[in-house]
């Protein structure tokens, strides 16, 4: 507040003297005019008239500069709006005043229609140059400054296109900064030895080792957003070896004003490194099914849910039924969103999607138009020691809710799925992958749309690998890594939200949709990675410590199964997975008895019957001591609200 109303003060104080210099320049382009149509001379008639033609012509022009906000602009900023805006004021002045000469009061002396042209031109010409003259005397004090202060930093920046410009031309005008630019490095050779915003492009990104040292580099700044993923993690790494240290910019696009600036440089991070192309989304399509209807998300406190009812609320849903167990979490997002988005409703309801008298009171009160399923439990090694529970959540919770999306007519019913679902070594995912078997079958006797989306770890999840090894850091080391070959898919959790948003808009009912995951990576290197990005080295400053595979892990994750082909899509990111259908009432069968296995802590039974319904699950130790054989006797149908 203090710093707006110093400002301010400062503006108001300096208007009088701009509006007397800005009068100057005006009075000395008109007799710079009158120089030049007469050859030099200055004609008596002039001179005798000077008063009655220089003041209309300084009042003219004054006010329409004062209204067309010349005045007010910092000089020391001036830019090419600026100038355009120059240009207008000037052309709507000149030809103002000269109405004024050819049909102002009789007998007023009139001046030729040369003179006029050439005052115009020479007014703006002197205006718009004493703009320039202060900019460039300030941007030159600055540099000056930065020359000779102590513990001004030498930076180098990556990329001389309209970014890399935008922030030299930041950095130059801001006085507070003590960096000094020492040029820029770019991709393309052409522009090598040229010059931007008065700084040089001094080499190609080839070359940027050796400048580092010969010009006691501290500090990189990529300012280049057509990297790609392996020439950003070079340019990273070569300047850890350097001992230099390395900033950011953001997509251009995720810069909501599109106005770059310094203050929107930020440090490295893993996901800049994930080197991703940005999705690109048929929003038209997305905005179809959710713009002004009810929507409903499960597990809308974690980490995948809360980002979906973030882009949902984006698209213009009506009504948002926030549904999950948790309290606390579910507190936070709803306060979140209402700030974020206050002209949606948002419901929400402390429930969990395995009590069936819930559910139904949520679906017959609300009437949800769209259901996003992610509730489920994902951690591996919590699934192994608690299995009875991951399964009653995972599947039963899911045959709940899609029974009841089928029974309440919901028009789009998406559930999120995982690659641990394909040829599952672990309670969690086999209890994922007899899900999504469910929501398959049920989708081909239903008029809700019903899909499922499969893709691999996300960034920076509740529980994840990089919040886990992110604290081990902090807390000075070990990181612990399974094994040094293990390997995980990665997405960003927006990128994941926005490719799962755009799959329920896709599908007809039944596709299990896989979403493009690129590369694996390694984990090791990434803890490497993360390490480097804290300002330290890996094995030096942190151990990494190998501590083997935990029970049900994998050491390279799938996204398909082994008799899964793929069919694809509209969209790049986007396939189909071509799975093989199961029989719908015998599958109810088989829930049936699970549910009651679950409800009689009869584990053998309920993992027997997961097993049968996913017989290409790896679960080796535990399906060796499992024989499932079908309950002879009458099963009692597990109760629905729509059948009681």
């Amino acid at each position: 507040m203090r710093g707006f109303a110093l400002n301010f003060i400062t503006s108001i104080s300096r208007m009088p003297l701009t509006f007397a210099f800005q009068a100057l320049l005006v009075v000395l382009a008109f007799n710079i005019a009158i120089f030049l149509r007469h050859d030099g001379g200055f004609p008596a008639l002039y001179v005798t008239n000077f008063s009655s033609l220089v003041l209309p012509l300084v009042l003219i022009k004054s006010v329409i500069f004062t209204k067309m906000n010349t005045l007010s602009r910092w000089w020391r900023y001036v830019s090419i709006y600026d100038l355009v805006t120059l240009v207008k004021a000037n052309l709507i002045a000149s030809t103002v005043y000269a109405l004024f000469v050819f049909y102002g009061p009789s007998g007023f002396y009139k001046v030729s229609l040369a003179t006029l042209i050439l005052d115009g031109m020479v007014c703006f010409l002197i205006t718009s140059g004493a703009r320039v003259a202060v900019r460039l005397c300030r941007e030159y004090i600055n540099a000056a400054r930065r020359a000779y202060s102590k513990g001004s930093e030498n930076v180098l920046i990556v990329g001389s296109g309209s970014v890399g410009q935008s922030i030299a031309r930041d950095i130059q005008q801001n006085q507070n900064l003590k960096w000094r630019i020492a040029g820029f490095v770019d991709q393309d050779e052409a522009r090598v030895k040229q010059r931007f915003q008065g700084v040089p492009v001094i080499s190609s990104i080839e070359d940027l080792s050796p400048n580092l040292k010969a010009l006691d580099i501290k500090l990189v700044i990529i300012a280049n957003p057509s990297l790609n993923q392996k020439e950003l993690r070079e340019l990273v790494e070569i300047c850890h070896k350097n001992k230099v240290k390395s900033k950011i910019l953001p997509n251009v696009s995720t810069i909501l004003t599109g106005d770059v600036s310094v203050n929107h440089v930020r440090d490295v991070k893993f996901d800049d490194l994930l080197g991703r192309k940005p999705v690109e989304l048929d929003v038209s399509n997305i905005k179809s099914y959710l713009l002004g209807k009810k929507v409903l998300v499960t597990g809308a406190a974690g980490s995948i849910g809360s980002e979906i009812c973030r882009q949902v609320s984006h698209y213009g849903a009506d009504t948002l039924i926030l549904f999950d167990s948790a309290e606390t979490p579910l507190f936070d997002i709803e306060r979140e969103l209402q700030k974020k988005h206050p002209n949606t409703n948002f419901i929400a309801r402390l429930n969990d999607v395995r009590d069936s008298w819930q559910v139904d009171h949520i679906f017959n009160t609300y009437r949800p138009d769209v259901v996003f399923h992610a509730a489920a439990y994902k951690h591996v090694s919590m699934s192994e020691n608690n299995p009875l529970t991951a399964i009653s959540n995972n599947v039963l919770g899911t045959r709940i809710l899609a029974n009841a999306a089928d029974r309440y007519n919901v028009k789009h019913f998406v559930m999120v799925s995982t690659d641990k679902a394909v040829n599952p070594t672990n309670i969690m995912g086999a209890s994922k992958r007899a899900a999504e078997v469910y929501v398959q079958a049920l989708a081909k006797k239903s008029q809700t749309k019903m899909v499922t989306v499969r893709f691999g770890n996300v960034l920076g999840s509740n529980g994840s690998v990089v919040p886990i090894f992110q604290q081990q850091i902090r807390n000075g080391g070990p990181v612990t890594v399974t094994d040094a070959n293990v390997t995980r898919y990665f997405m960003t959790i927006p990128e994941a939200v926005q490719l799962v948003l755009q799959a329920g808009s896709m599908g007809h009912g039944g596709e299990i949709f896989v979403l493009d995951m690129g590369e694996q990576i390694k984990i090791t290197h990434l803890a490497e990675e993360l390490i480097r990005l804290s300002g330290m080295t890996p094995y030096q400053d942190i151990e990494i410590v190998f501590t083997g595979l935990r029970p049900g892990e994998k050491m390279h994750e799938e996204l398909l199964h082994d008799s899964e082909g793929v069919l694809k899509t509209s969209h790049e990111k986007i396939c189909v997975a071509n799975s093989r259908s199961h029989n719908f009432e015998e599958l109810e069968n088989q829930l049936d008895e699970l549910h009651i296995a679950c409800r009689t802590a009869n584990l053998k039974e309920a993992l027997g019957i997961v097993f049968s319904i996913v017989p290409e699950n790896r679960c080796e130790k535990i399906h060796q001591s499992v024989n499932y054989k079908p309950i002879k006797s009458k099963i009692l149908k597990f109760p629905t609200a729509a059948s009681d």
